[in-house]
């Protein structure tokens, strides 16, 4: 009997580490600027920048996969914006990329993401 309840309340422990906590580690970015999401390469780290400076809408959006950001930013307008909050980020204007960000639906690290939450 008591190996019962052992195995019930492990399997119980196991089970709510994985339904809580395993997702929580594969999640990208969450509005932190230092973190490098699971598709980083120094290649399409490049060919982002190049996009971000051209402000190429188009191809980003292919690069994208409508996945991601993508689901959000998903019209030129918001491209733009998206572009404006990357760039006072790179330059550590933080709180006005996090301004931005809110503005156009995306997290910013505090859960104020509820447009990307939606999109899924």
């Amino acid at each position: 009997m008591n190996y019962k309840i052992l195995t019930l309340g492990i399997t119980g422990l196991l089970s709510g580490v994985l339904l809580f906590v395993a997702p929580g580690a594969t999640y990208a970015y969450r509005g932190d600027y230092s973190v490098k999401g699971p598709n980083h390469t120094k290649e399409r780290e490049a060919a982002m920048t190049k996009l971000f400076e051209t402000k190429n809408f188009s191809e980003w959006l292919k690069m994208m996969s409508g996945k991601g950001v993508a689901r959000v930013i998903n019209t030129q307008e918001k491209f733009n914006k998206f572009v404006e909050a990357r760039k006072m980020a790179l330059q550590g204007k933080t709180n006005e990329a996090n301004r931005i960000r809110t503005e156009l639906g995306l997290g910013t690290k505090n859960g104020s993401g509820y447009r990307m939450r939606l999109a899924k």
